[in-house]
Protein backbone atom coordinates (compact mmCIF):
# COMPACT_ATOMS: atom_id res chain seq x y z
CA UNK A 1 0.00 0.00 0.00
CA UNK A 2 1.52 3.10 -1.35
CA UNK A 3 1.54 6.33 1.50
CA UNK A 4 -0.89 8.18 0.27
CA UNK A 5 -3.52 5.17 0.18
CA UNK A 6 -2.09 4.40 3.85
CA UNK A 7 -3.05 8.33 4.64
CA UNK A 8 -6.42 7.97 3.23
CA UNK A 9 -7.28 4.17 4.71
CA UNK A 10 -6.40 5.71 8.33
CA UNK A 11 -8.38 9.19 7.44
CA UNK A 12 -11.87 6.96 6.28
CA UNK A 13 -11.04 4.69 9.58
CA UNK A 14 -11.11 8.01 11.77
CA UNK A 15 -13.90 9.74 9.35
CA UNK A 16 -16.02 6.49 10.63
CA UNK A 17 -14.88 6.48 14.33
CA UNK A 18 -15.84 9.88 14.53
CA UNK A 19 -19.00 9.33 13.30
CA UNK A 20 -19.40 6.21 15.72
CA UNK A 21 -18.85 8.37 18.86
CA UNK A 22 -21.05 11.23 17.55
CA UNK A 23 -24.01 8.90 16.96
CA UNK A 24 -23.78 7.33 20.33
CA UNK A 25 -23.72 10.33 22.33
CA UNK A 26 -26.29 11.66 20.53
CA UNK A 27 -28.18 8.75 21.41
CA UNK A 28 -27.23 8.63 24.89
CA UNK A 29 -28.68 12.21 25.02
CA UNK A 30 -31.82 10.04 23.70
CA UNK A 31 -31.87 7.50 26.15
CA UNK A 32 -31.46 10.65 29.25
CA UNK A 33 -34.82 12.21 27.69
CA UNK A 34 -36.22 8.88 28.13
CA UNK A 35 -35.35 8.07 31.71
CA UNK A 36 -36.76 11.22 32.42
CA UNK A 37 -40.25 10.65 30.52
CA UNK A 38 -40.30 7.00 32.67
CA UNK A 39 -39.53 8.99 35.69
CA UNK A 40 -42.45 11.07 35.76
CA UNK A 41 -44.71 8.66 34.65
CA UNK A 42 -43.43 6.13 37.21
CA UNK A 43 -44.22 8.61 39.96
CA UNK A 44 -47.27 9.56 38.52
CA UNK A 45 -48.26 6.00 38.72
CA UNK A 46 -46.77 5.37 42.23
CA UNK A 47 -48.98 8.70 43.65
CA UNK A 48 -52.17 8.06 42.15
CA UNK A 49 -52.06 3.56 42.21
CA UNK A 50 -54.54 4.09 45.25
CA UNK A 51 -56.77 7.19 43.73
CA UNK A 52 -59.50 4.58 42.81
CA UNK A 53 -62.51 7.31 44.09
CA UNK A 54 -64.21 4.62 45.97
CA UNK A 55 -63.95 2.54 42.61
CA UNK A 56 -62.48 -0.95 41.25
CA UNK A 57 -58.50 -0.91 42.63
CA UNK A 58 -55.93 -2.48 40.28
CA UNK A 59 -55.54 -4.92 43.62
CA UNK A 60 -55.70 -8.86 42.76
CA UNK A 61 -56.29 -8.52 38.87
CA UNK A 62 -53.22 -9.42 37.36
CA UNK A 63 -51.87 -13.40 36.97
CA UNK A 64 -48.26 -13.03 37.93
CA UNK A 65 -47.38 -16.28 35.84
CA UNK A 66 -48.43 -13.92 32.62
CA UNK A 67 -46.82 -11.31 33.45
CA UNK A 68 -43.69 -13.13 34.46
CA UNK A 69 -43.67 -15.22 31.05
CA UNK A 70 -43.75 -11.81 29.82
CA UNK A 71 -40.31 -10.70 31.47
CA UNK A 72 -38.97 -13.36 30.86
CA UNK A 73 -39.51 -13.12 27.38
CA UNK A 74 -38.15 -9.60 27.00
CA UNK A 75 -34.98 -10.50 28.95
CA UNK A 76 -34.43 -13.36 26.93
CA UNK A 77 -34.68 -10.88 23.80
CA UNK A 78 -32.28 -9.02 25.06
CA UNK A 79 -29.73 -12.02 25.60
CA UNK A 80 -30.05 -12.93 21.66
CA UNK A 81 -29.71 -9.44 21.14
CA UNK A 82 -26.54 -9.01 22.97
CA UNK A 83 -25.33 -12.83 20.92
CA UNK A 84 -26.42 -10.78 17.59
CA UNK A 85 -23.95 -8.14 18.27
CA UNK A 86 -20.93 -10.62 18.86
CA UNK A 87 -21.75 -12.28 15.89
CA UNK A 88 -21.83 -8.86 13.63
CA UNK A 89 -18.85 -7.29 15.63
CA UNK A 90 -17.00 -11.01 14.16
CA UNK A 91 -18.42 -10.86 10.56
CA UNK A 92 -20.76 -13.94 11.14
CA UNK A 93 -23.74 -12.86 9.05
CA UNK A 94 -25.97 -16.13 9.44
CA UNK A 95 -25.69 -16.35 13.05
CA UNK A 96 -26.09 -12.77 13.43
CA UNK A 97 -29.40 -12.56 11.58
CA UNK A 98 -30.42 -16.04 13.52
CA UNK A 99 -30.05 -13.88 16.77
CA UNK A 100 -32.19 -11.22 15.60
CA UNK A 101 -35.03 -12.86 14.12
CA UNK A 102 -35.19 -14.74 17.30
CA UNK A 103 -35.17 -11.43 19.33
CA UNK A 104 -37.69 -10.01 16.90
CA UNK A 105 -39.99 -12.76 17.52
CA UNK A 106 -39.45 -12.20 21.30
CA UNK A 107 -40.73 -8.93 20.84
CA UNK A 108 -43.83 -9.48 18.81
CA UNK A 109 -44.58 -12.40 21.63
CA UNK A 110 -43.87 -9.87 24.41
CA UNK A 111 -46.44 -7.46 22.85
CA UNK A 112 -48.89 -10.35 22.07
CA UNK A 113 -48.81 -10.15 25.80
CA UNK A 114 -49.39 -7.20 26.53
CA UNK A 115 -52.05 -6.59 23.89
CA UNK A 116 -53.77 -9.97 25.72
CA UNK A 117 -53.62 -8.09 29.12
CA UNK A 118 -55.15 -4.80 28.12
CA UNK A 119 -58.18 -6.47 26.10
CA UNK A 120 -58.40 -8.70 29.03
CA UNK A 121 -58.59 -5.93 31.19
CA UNK A 122 -61.14 -3.79 29.31
CA UNK A 123 -63.73 -6.80 28.29
CA UNK A 124 -64.09 -6.70 31.42
CA UNK A 125 -65.20 -2.90 31.90
CA UNK A 126 -61.32 -1.71 33.35
CA UNK A 127 -60.35 0.78 30.90
CA UNK A 128 -58.09 4.08 31.57
CA UNK A 129 -61.19 5.93 32.15
CA UNK A 130 -62.11 3.61 35.19
CA UNK A 131 -60.19 5.99 37.36
CA UNK A 132 -56.83 7.84 37.85
CA UNK A 133 -54.89 4.09 38.95
CA UNK A 134 -56.03 2.60 36.13
CA UNK A 135 -54.91 5.56 33.91
CA UNK A 136 -51.48 5.79 35.16
CA UNK A 137 -51.18 1.77 34.60
CA UNK A 138 -52.77 2.47 31.01
CA UNK A 139 -50.33 5.11 30.35
CA UNK A 140 -46.80 3.80 32.10
CA UNK A 141 -47.17 0.24 30.39
CA UNK A 142 -48.49 1.32 27.43
CA UNK A 143 -45.90 4.18 26.84
CA UNK A 144 -43.31 1.07 27.28
CA UNK A 145 -45.47 -1.04 25.18
CA UNK A 146 -45.12 2.06 22.62
CA UNK A 147 -41.58 2.14 22.58
CA UNK A 148 -41.14 -1.77 22.29
CA UNK A 149 -43.06 -1.60 19.06
CA UNK A 150 -40.98 1.25 17.83
CA UNK A 151 -38.10 -0.78 18.26
CA UNK A 152 -38.94 -3.98 16.29
CA UNK A 153 -40.24 -1.78 13.66
CA UNK A 154 -36.42 0.00 13.45
CA UNK A 155 -35.00 -3.82 14.09
CA UNK A 156 -36.92 -4.80 11.13
CA UNK A 157 -35.52 -1.97 8.44
CA UNK A 158 -32.12 -3.27 10.15
CA UNK A 159 -32.00 -6.33 9.22
CA UNK A 160 -33.05 -5.35 6.00
CA UNK A 161 -30.47 -2.58 5.65
CA UNK A 162 -27.69 -5.84 6.59
CA UNK A 163 -29.47 -7.76 4.24
CA UNK A 164 -28.68 -5.55 1.22
CA UNK A 165 -25.54 -3.60 2.61
CA UNK A 166 -23.75 -6.30 4.50
CA UNK A 167 -22.45 -5.62 8.34
CA UNK A 168 -20.44 -2.36 7.32
CA UNK A 169 -19.49 -0.09 10.19
CA UNK A 170 -22.49 2.25 9.53
CA UNK A 171 -24.86 -0.69 10.08
CA UNK A 172 -22.57 -1.78 12.91
CA UNK A 173 -23.37 1.68 14.32
CA UNK A 174 -27.15 1.23 13.93
CA UNK A 175 -27.15 -2.32 15.55
CA UNK A 176 -25.23 -0.87 18.59
CA UNK A 177 -27.71 2.32 19.07
CA UNK A 178 -30.77 -0.08 18.46
CA UNK A 179 -29.21 -2.68 21.76
CA UNK A 180 -28.92 0.43 23.51
CA UNK A 181 -32.56 0.80 22.87
CA UNK A 182 -33.20 -2.46 23.74
CA UNK A 183 -31.13 -3.57 26.63
CA UNK A 184 -32.63 0.33 27.81
CA UNK A 185 -36.41 -1.05 27.38
CA UNK A 186 -35.51 -4.25 29.37
CA UNK A 187 -34.07 -2.13 31.95
CA UNK A 188 -37.92 0.05 32.30
CA UNK A 189 -39.46 -2.91 32.21
CA UNK A 190 -38.01 -4.48 34.94
CA UNK A 191 -38.93 -1.33 37.01
CA UNK A 192 -42.45 -1.72 35.93
CA UNK A 193 -42.67 -5.70 37.06
CA UNK A 194 -41.21 -4.87 40.25
CA UNK A 195 -43.21 -1.22 40.95
CA UNK A 196 -46.60 -1.98 38.56
CA UNK A 197 -46.97 -5.55 39.53
CA UNK A 198 -44.47 -7.32 42.12
CA UNK A 199 -45.56 -4.66 44.74
CA UNK A 200 -49.21 -4.77 43.61
CA UNK A 201 -48.91 -8.56 44.47
CA UNK A 202 -47.10 -8.41 48.00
Amino acid sequence: MSHSSEVAHHGHEHHEKEAFERNTFGFWVYIMSDCILFSALFVTFAVLRNSTGGTQSLDGLFSMPFVLAETMLLLTSSFTYGLSLLFARDGKKIPMFSMLIATFLLGISFIGMEFYEFHHLITHGYTPSTNAAFSSFFTLVGTHGLHVISGLVWMLLVMIQLAIRGITPKNQSKLYCLGLFWHFLDVIWVCVFTIVYLFNAI
